[in-house]
């Protein structure tokens, strides 16, 4: 799969995912300090899924009825690394194929869906 991953949601989680096999472009690397809407335009032009811990991203999605190819928004209690990479690695082995073009929230417990809109 291919991913952007948002400077929110840390260095461990680009390595994981380069390590699994996916092609990743980390915020931190391409496009440091990078507006959300930016990020968003960038993804979506490389039919990129963003990763994130900005809710912002809801609301450019939502409110600002901004396309996209997939986001994944991280909601969690516990915001370290391993704990990221975890919930990450949870969320590709049972929902991966249907992460595409979908709004996707994931805590530590529970993942809900939004359709593309």
């Amino acid at each position: 799969m291919r991913f952007l991953v948002d400077e929110s949601s840390g260095r461990a989680v680009v390595e994981f995912l380069k390590a699994d096999g996916h092609d990743v472009l980390s915020v931190t690397d391409a496009m440091l300090s990078a507006n959300d809407d930016t990020i968003l335009q960038r993804a979506y032009e490389e039919q990129r899924i963003v990763i994130t811990n900005d809710k912002d991203f809801g609301d450019l999605v939502f409110r600002g009825g901004y396309p996209h190819h997939g986001v994944v928004l991280m909601r969690l209690q516990d915001e370290t690394a391993s704990n990221r990479v975890n919930t990450i690695t949870r969320l590709l082995n049972q929902y991966g194929k249907h992460l595409p073009n979908r709004f996707v929230v994931v805590t530590e417990d529970r993942v809900r869906f939004r359709p593309k809109i």
